[in-house]
């Protein structure tokens, strides 16, 4: 039976969910009377409002009428893991929107960024209280390292499909395997981290944590070939005349988030073999 627990929405992360949903709405009423703009960077920045604000306020509804007690998984590793993406997507949008959509005179552009930067500000607060607050010694996966660098992976793909453009990579076999690139690890990564969330793992018929280790290895191979391969070939490509500014900061922006992420996969390959090998506490298992 369903009973109202008024603590989430009066102890200190509830205080600072009700926030965020308050800030995350400024931000996407603030752009929205400015009107639509054609870019997949301003798409990216209301949806990353949009998404913070429908999630926050799904949270608060769903721990105020204790639903949150019943679901299959584990709620605290979940909310802290969504309190990190919304501090990395928040400060992603922090910094494009202003970046391009702003002017000296455009009075509610300008304000919808330093609301941004203070959505930025409020889910990092959250998460660190709820990292610092004392726990059990139970730990859910997506609060753990291999869990971060997961959910940095797929966060990094995502800037990454926002700045892609069909010119930079259509009729070019070299550049279209960096799409590819980027696709497959992403969708592989985003089912890792469904599969542990679940808790589903103990039910597959093969060594979970092993595979996982096989994906990581092959995903930093890959991205180092797309690390080489997308500078050498899509810069080399003709730019239309009217998009020489953006376009180019587009290319320059996959090529970074390609080595960022390599590097993450690089990091998530060695401290996964490390686990495995050294460490057999089920905290931090997949």
């Amino acid at each position: 039976m369903l009973r109202v627990d008024l603590r989430a929405l009066t102890q200190p992360v509830g205080v600072m969910r009700l926030m965020e949903t308050v800030v995350t709405l400024m931000c996407v009423v603030l752009v929205a009377t400015v009107g639509h703009v054609a870019s997949s960077y301003w798409a990216w920045c209301m949806f990353t409002w949009c998404f913070c604000f429908f999630f926050t306020l799904l949270i608060l509804v769903l721990e105020f009428t204790t639903v949150s007690d019943k679901l299959p998984f584990a709620w605290e590793d979940f909310t802290t893991a969504f309190a990190m993406l919304a501090s990395l997507m928040c400060l992603s949008a922090s910094i494009i929107y202003p970046s391009f959509f702003t002017c000296a005179t455009c009075s509610r552009q300008i304000g919808a960024s330093v609301v941004s930067w203070v959505c930025f500000g409020l889910y990092v607060g959250e998460v660190v209280f709820t990292r610092l607050r004392p726990r059990g010694e139970i730990i859910g996966f997506l609060s753990t390292l291999p869990g971060i660098l997961k959910m940095l992976e797929t966060f990094l793909a995502c800037l990454i499909f926002i700045s892609l453009e069909t010119g930079q990579y259509s009729g070019s076999p070299e550049t279209q395997w960096c799409v590819a690139v980027y696709s497959l690890c992403f969708i592989f990564a985003i089912i890792i981290i469904l599969v542990t969330l679940g808790q589903l793992t103990s039910g597959l018929p093969f060594p979970f944590e092993r595979v996982v280790i096989v994906y990581n290895i092959l995903s930093a191979v890959m991205y180092a070939t797309a690390m080489v391969i997308w500078p050498l070939y899509s810069f080399q490509k003709r730019i239309p005349a009217g998009c020489v500014d953006i376009c180019h900061d587009k290319l320059v922006m996959v090529t970074v988030m390609t080595v960022f992420n390599f590097l993450v996969y690089a990091v998530d390959s060695g401290y996964s073999i490390y686990l495995v090998q050294n460490i057999q506490s089920p905290v931090i298992q997949y």
